[in-house]
């Protein structure tokens, strides 16, 4: 993953029902960096996240991604991508194990079963791979969302509050994988009401503004 990438907001606007968040927002991530989006509830910080997803429209600007707009390489780009949003986005009447596995299939990967065990051992779910995952606490449920990550070749991560319902540990946990992600080249883009160091490296900031 130590391939150099970019990721570059240029003048880019969101409104939301009929009200303006923000408009000319002109930042630029590189490999090796994390991005925080801070501001006060309501300023567009999810919608932030969403529109580099692909989840919501570009109302103006640009996103680039190495320098070209994401809506002209879809599928390269989404590749490139690993997105938490505030849901854990897992089936309960799945297991843990077939949670992952799916996850991992939608984007073209088959982790095997060391990998898989290894990072649910690294995130203090071992053993709890057969289990369905509505038997989980939240806690435990957020970290099997989590898991993902470790399991992601993914260069950009967007996070949207991805400490939610964690404990102390398992916030460090969260810390240390995105500071290794870093480390390796990847790049991270997120919003959390907590502010969590990540490794050695600052965080790159972007406070968005009521209009």
């Amino acid at each position: 993953m130590k391939t150099t990438a970019s990721l570059s907001f240029v003048k880019l606007g969101c409104s939301k029902g009929g009200r303006q968040l923000f408009k000319d927002i002109d930042c630029t991530l590189e490999s090796g960096r994390w991005l925080y989006v801070a501001g006060a509830n309501g300023v567009g910080k999810t919608s932030l996240l969403r529109m580099v997803c692909g989840l919501a429209p570009i109302d103006s600007g640009e996103i680039l991604w190495n320098g070209s707009a994401i809506h002209t390489q879809r599928e390269a780009f989404h590749q490139d991508l690993c997105y938490l949003g505030h849901l854990n986005a897992l089936q309960e009447s799945m297991t843990v194990d077939e949670n992952l596995a799916f996850r991992a299939a939608l984007g073209g990967l088959a982790p095997d079963a060391k990998q898989t065990q290894e990072v649910l051992t690294r995130f203090g779910l071992r053993g709890r791979g057969r289990q369905l995952v509505r038997h989980l606490s939240q806690g435990q449920k957020r970290r099997v969302a989590l898991s993902r990550l470790a399991l992601s070749p993914a260069k950009l991560w967007v996070l949207d509050e991805p400490y939610v319902a964690m404990d102390e540990a398992g916030i460090k946990l969260l810390a240390d994988l995105i500071a290794d992600h870093l480390s390796d080249g990847g790049m991270s883009v997120l919003t959390s009401h907590q502010r969590v160091p990540i490794g050695t490296v600052p965080a790159q900031m972007l406070e968005l503004q009521a209009q």
